[in-house]
């Protein structure tokens, strides 16, 4: 009998750098275990409000200028980044919110299966969805474009040959927001402190923040031997 494939809760905000070179990590582990895994993407808004978080949060560190200086000093050591040398200092994005809108959109339509959701070797071996969130990451941390803005979003889709006419009707009929407030709810019952995090074995196995690959594949590693059923040690 074929085992169920585990299911991995993975919360991130799309602004957030450590998300941004943590993709290496979740490519890698879906490379190696696409057969056993599950991942369930789910969006929380770190940067819902820019201008508190970072103009007002970082005021004595330079502001917008000096997050973008933090952000090229964090990825000083992953030269596998592309990073724009204006991050945060030119088309700062006021929330990371209309991207999570956006892409719970998306996510909807491949839910419903109005878009073909397949793992493409054109792709890296993501699937259409997977690439789409990482295109959205790569214009703000790459090409230093202002994803906050919708017409930014839609033109990424349209580059990707999504169909945004379905995508604007999830936004307006109240599909995409719904689930991006029942992110917000399984952030806070699973007590999700930050982004990245992985949530393994529902709940009882957290990994957050900067966490190297081998741990992250220890813990999956660890479940996936564990019997189904286990005496209480309590």
């Amino acid at each position: 009998m074929i085992s169920p494939p585990i299911r991995i809760h993975y919360f991130t905000d799309v602004l957030c750098v450590w998300a941004y070179l943590a993709q290496v990590r979740l490519d890698e582990l879906i490379k190696h275990h696409a057969s056993e895994i599950e991942i369930s993407y789910h969006f929380m808004p770190i940067f819902g409000c820019t201008e508190h978080r970072i103009e007002d949060g970082w005021k004595d560190k330079g502001g917008y200028a000096g997050f973008g200086e933090h952000t090229h000093q964090v990825c000083k050591a992953y030269p596998y980044l592309a990073l724009h040398q204006d991050v945060w200092k030119i088309n700062a994005p006021k929330t990371s919110a209309t991207s999570h809108l956006f892409i719970k959109a998306v996510q909807s339509l491949v839910g419903a299966g109005m878009i073909n959701n397949e793992a493409c070797a054109d792709l890296q071996h993501r699937t259409l969805f997977e690439e789409f969130v990482w295109q959205v990451r790569l214009a703000f941390f790459q090409d230093a474009k202002d994803i906050g803005n919708m017409q930014v979003l839609k033109e990424i889709a349209r580059t990707m040959q999504l169909p945004v006419a379905q995508i604007e009707r999830a936004m307006d009929d109240g599909t995409a927001l719904a689930a991006l407030f029942r992110d917000i709810e399984l952030r806070d019952e699973f007590r999700v402190e930050g982004s990245p995090t992985y949530i393994l074995n529902e709940g009882r196995q957290k990994l957050y923040g900067n966490v190297g690959y081998r741990i992250i594949e220890a813990n999956l590693h660890e479940i996936l031997r564990q019997p189904k059923v286990e005496a209480s040690w309590c």
